[in-house]
């Protein structure tokens, strides 16, 4: 498609966008009227929002739009998943400049139909905005199936802390990019395009976890919310924690302990919960740590210390060194 954003209109970009998407039975009305209709069976509905802008969290050097599609809808339908929720629907806020080649927000709206799809969702509406830099808002909905909603707030002392998806791959994929390079690719896409293990969220409700999150910040940021609304001191064992040859061997390279990726690099959305000591948990979730005690000074310690190395991700603090978000 030739042509830029100005040039095709903001009714002719829409019906360009809309045109692209699909539906699923839980939607009773998509775009087209002043507001979509999506069915909550549940009668609660679950929902997140959350924003990318050029520059900050994607850049397009190194990444497609629709690499930045597929993270922008997998960063959102991944907190609906951590609360023990099924993805249902998504909502598209979109700032693009005048001059931008109408096949990026096209790409763009690819990618995040695709990534909807392997959740089993549907994009259902939006907005779109003319303005100097490309922003990209989503907000994420989903349904509790008559389930309760899994909370940072339940855990508790006895509780094992596991985690099933990848940890350290996009931090150790942005290393990579930020020193010119595009191999090893597996984690260089890892940073692109996240894959959040959407059905392990409910699973775990099912399995009766205790509390529950998606590892967006970073493992110990992320457990840190975990310990704090729980008020309990939660211990990670470091030698549990699987690292793959290929990412020591990234570290080596860069001169960073890969370790430190595994544990505060962010954007991976991995799930991370507790569960109950007694619990058979299924092979794809991972025993890294438990919860040890009630505590006045809640805090996630990493083989019985306090991890004192920079890490994890806070939009308004000082950029920490290898965080997976883009300068």
């Amino acid at each position: 498609m030739k042509g830029t954003v100005g040039e095709l209109g903001e009714f002719g970009l829409i019906r360009e966008l809309t045109s692209r998407l699909t539906t699923t039975p839980a939607v009773r009305l998509g775009p087209g009227d002043d507001a979509a209709i999506v069915s909550a069976p549940d009668r609660r509905v679950v929902a997140s929002m959350d924003l990318l802008h050029e520059g900050r969290h994607f850049r397009r050097d190194w990444s497609t739009a629709y690499d930045v599609g597929r993270k922008a809808a997998a960063q959102n339908l991944a907190d609906i998943a951590a609360m023990g929720a099924v993805p249902t629907a998504l909502l598209l806020g979109l700032v693009v400049p005048a001059e931008l080649p109408v096949t990026w927000p096209t790409e763009l709206m690819d990618g995040i139909r695709d990534e909807c799809q392997v959740a089993g969702a549907a994009v259902v509406g939006g907005d779109v905005v003319r303005g100097d830099m490309i922003t990209v808002a989503i907000t994420a909905l989903g349904d509790l199936r008559n389930h309760e909603p899994v909370l940072r707030s339940g855990a508790q002392p006895g509780d094992v802390v596991a985690v099933t998806g990848w940890l350290g791959w996009s931090a150790a994929g942005f290393a990579v990019l930020s020193r010119g390079f595009r191999s090893p690719r597996a984690f260089v896409e890892a940073h692109r395009r996240p894959e959040p293990p959407y059905h392990a969220g409910p699973a775990a409700a099912g399995l009766g976890a205790t509390a529950m999150t998606d590892v967006s910040d970073g493992l110990i940021a992320d457990l840190g919310h975990i310990a704090e609304a729980s008020k309990v001191r939660i211990d990670l064992r470091s030698a549990a924690v699987d690292i793959p040859s290929q990412m020591h061997d990234i570290g080596q390279a860069v001169g960073v302990d890969p370790l430190q990726w595994v544990l505060t690099g962010g954007e991976d959305h991995a799930i991370v919960a507790t569960f109950p000591p007694d619990v058979k948990l299924p092979a794809r979730w991972k025993v890294i740590g438990g919860v040890l005690n009630r505590s006045a000074l809640p805090q996630v310690t990493v083989d019985g210390a306090p991890w004192t190395s920079t890490g994890g991700w806070d939009h308004f603090g000082a950029d920490p060194a290898g965080e997976d978000h883009a300068p």
